[in-house]
């Protein structure tokens, strides 16, 4: 097998045995009107691919990541070299970071914030050389033991005066990266239990938080988009945005559903007892859709395993949903995910990657054949055609009332409901996939 330093490009070789070639992703090639790199937009996650190495809460890291400095801001830049090195090779042309992702932590916040606006210039300059965009960043106001109780929602007023500095300097640093979005991921923003939390004052925290963050953003001339990225649990017992739905109704009381939608993450879908696909459709219906974090779980295990997705069903459903939504505009397909601890070198990166990217091309083309096929929608259509008529299309059209459907109801008797044929359409998805 190849060396990492041997794989110079990742190309298309649909019928070759080269393991760092793609087999089903074709950046150029055109489905429903629009390349494969367009409707997909990959982005390399800094956190996991730059930084993680290969830590779980049972032992220790297991991948050197220092590439060759293993002090301070040489480090950082080393990484940020990388990355573009590995974008380049891969062929994605976006990525994403939390602040503290790309440079040191100082010994005060305001030393921090040198050392992140220093990596932003540093970054910046990569971008222009390498031809890369900024998809998204975001603040990690979870990891600093001060945060251990929450950031915007922490008791301690200070505590949200350090978030709100963190999450200013990370709108500065997307309207200097010109960044398509800017992502809230809660981390810590929940309860582990409510003997000592006061959940009214919290959530209304969390609302004044980023009302604030809108606000300068307004002010600092930053035009992206806010995404809120769900998730149920983990760390805390109870997290505020638990799900796409929860996050709508957070975001609607609070006056804030027009300047954010969703970040949805496939493995924190299943945390929280959905599919991915229903969190897309949930976001598509409520108008929120907006970016993706790829990647799957293990089912067997409780937490967020964050592992590069494979699972070709869910990559079909996921980008039928896509597809169905509009497709992607201002954000796009994430890799929030990391190798396996045992596949600690480089060249399993690129293969982690490949396998990715090229199981969402993948799903691509099968929900381009779903659509082209058109059973699964044409019998959705028929199922609901009851609506269409009649006093299917009054109740629809909101011109009926009780009194009407009392005696229309008192007319017509029972009422016959159809088979929903669900064994039916699973087969013609599998035919689809298979055959």
């Amino acid at each position: 097998m190849k060396t990492y330093d041997e794989v110079k490009k990742v190309v298309y070789a649909p019928s070759g045995k080269d393991p760092f070639s793609f087999r089903y992703y074709d950046p150029e090639e055109v489905i429903l009107g629009k390349p494969m790199k367009e409707h997909l937009k990959f982005a390399l996650s800094y956190w996991h691919t730059i930084d993680a190495c290969g830590t779980d809460m049972f032992g220790g890291d297991t991948m050197d990541k220092n590439f060759g400095k293993p002090y301070g801001m040489d480090r950082y830049r080393a990484k940020a070299d990388f990355a573009f090195e590995l974008m380049d090779k891969l062929q994605i042309e976006y990525y994403c970071f939390h602040d503290a992702d790309i440079a040191p932590a100082g010994d005060t916040l305001a030393e921090s914030m040198e050392y992140f606006n220093e990596m932003t210039d540093y970054i910046a300059a990569l971008q222009k050389e390498h031809g890369k965009k900024l998809l998204w960043n975001t603040a990690n106001n979870f990891g600093a033991a001060h945060f251990m109780a929450g950031a915007a929602t922490s008791p301690v007023a200070d505590v949200f005066a350090v978030a709100a500095a963190k999450v200013k300097a990370g709108i500065d640093a997307a309207k200097k990266l010109g960044a398509s979005g800017y992502v809230f991921w809660g981390g810590r923003e929940g309860y582990d239990t409510l003997l000592n939390t006061d959940m009214e004052l919290e959530v209304a925290n969390l609302a004044r938080f980023m009302q604030m963050a809108v606000k300068y953003a307004d002010k600092a001339g930053f035009t992206g988009v806010f995404y809120i990225e769900p998730k149920p649990k983990e760390p805390t017992k109870h997290q505020y945005d638990f799900d796409v739905a929860t996050c709508m109704n957070f975001l609607r009381k609070y006056g804030l559903d027009g300047r954010f939608k969703m970040n949805v993450e496939a493995n924190h879908a299943t945390l929280a007892g959905h599919t991915f696909q229903h969190e897309l459709r949930v976001a598509a219906i409520n108008g929120s859709f907006g970016s993706i974090d790829a990647n799957q779980g293990d089912l067997f295990l409780g937490w967020d395993t964050d592992q590069f997705p494979t699972n070709v069903y869910d990559t079909t459903l996921c980008m039928y949903e896509v597809i169905k939504a509009g497709g992607f505009t201002s954000g796009g397909l994430n890799f929030d995910a990391k190798t396996r601890r045992q596949s600690n070198t480089l060249e399993d990166i690129l293969l982690a990657y490949i396998a990715g990217m090229d199981t969402f091309a993948l799903g691509l083309r099968k929900a381009a054949a779903i659509i082209a096929d058109g059973r699964i929608d044409n019998f959705v259509k028929e199922r609901y055609n009851s609506y269409t008529k009649g006093i299917g299309k009054k109740i629809v059209d909101g011109t009926t009332d009780f009194d009407e459907l009392y005696a229309y109801a008192a007319q017509r008797g029972t009422p016959e409901v159809p088979s929903g044929r669900q064994e039916y359409l699973e087969a013609v998805l599998n035919e689809i996939l298979f055959g």
